[in-house]
């Protein structure tokens, strides 16, 4: 790995890192940049998961302020989450690697055109009605959780959209269930990566610190930054690798 390598990674870990932190989407940058190494798709996929978990640590942990009063809902919801992950996790394991790779550009495209119809979902549903929690946020955590331990690209975008639709609150405050979701998903695909997995360990080593940083000030930055913007960006960027990855 070259010092250009490494600088490449640390950029990536730290954007990687702001983006899961405001909003979830962080892999559409990361994964691409170790594809672009040589990285095989799985091997990128568990290297990937391993490395951005400093990150989701960091946001959750930026995010206290907005979790108090949600401990109960909170909890319920991780627990649903676990289950899922334990899918996922088991699903990509015992999945062909080159079955995997023809589905990467399917899974970033899903994932990103998640995130762009999250606010018509959103109103669809109801979003800002105060309502009790539809049951039906269970079942889109639970398959958030299968999706996200499978393939951890987009994970964050795809549980904010099922939380903004069933959860009746203030968009931070979902944000920041959101945030501590994916850190117990990230969580259970870690240690079943780590244990099983192909994980590259030299690009974790580069990308999980930059990721932790990223990722405290991610949350920061989730107060300042107009959701829109975000939104077109991750988007933009993420049919893009879409694009880039089915023609390869």
């Amino acid at each position: 790995m070259t010092a250009t390598d490494l600088l490449f990674l640390v950029g990536a870990g730290l954007l990687a890192g702001v983006v899961n932190a405001l909003a979830g989407g962080g892999t559409l940058v990361s994964f691409p940049a170790l594809l672009a190494l040589g990285l095989p798709g799985l091997t990128a996929t568990v290297t990937n998961a391993v490395a951005l978990w400093p990150g989701y640590v960091g946001g959750a942990v930026g995010y206290r302020k907005e979790l108090r009063g949600q401990r109960s809902r909170t909890v319920s919801l991780a627990v649903t989450a676990v289950l899922g992950a334990c899918v996922g996790s088991s699903l990509l394991l015992l999945t062909p690697g080159k079955l995997f790779e023809s589905m990467v550009p399917w899974l970033v495209a899903f994932a990103s055109l998640a995130l762009l119809a999250q606010p018509w979902l959103r109103r669809l549903f109801g979003g800002e009605a105060a309502e009790p929690v539809s049951r039906m946020v269970y079942a889109g955590v639970f398959l958030g959780g299968c999706y996200g331990a499978y393939f951890n690209g987009g994970m964050g975008v795809v549980l904010l959209t099922v939380l903004g639709m069933f959860l009746h609150d203030n968009l931070h405050r979902v944000n920041a269930v959101r945030a501590v979701l994916s850190l117990v998903v990230s969580s259970v695909s870690v240690v079943a990566f780590s244990l099983f997995g192909p994980v590259n360990w030299r690009a974790v080593a580069v990308i999980a610190p930059a990721s932790l940083v990223g990722g405290l000030l991610g949350t920061r930055l989730a107060r300042l930054m107009p959701p829109k913007v975000l939104r077109g960006v991750v988007v933009a960027f993420g049919l893009g690798v879409a694009a880039a990855l089915a023609l390869r």
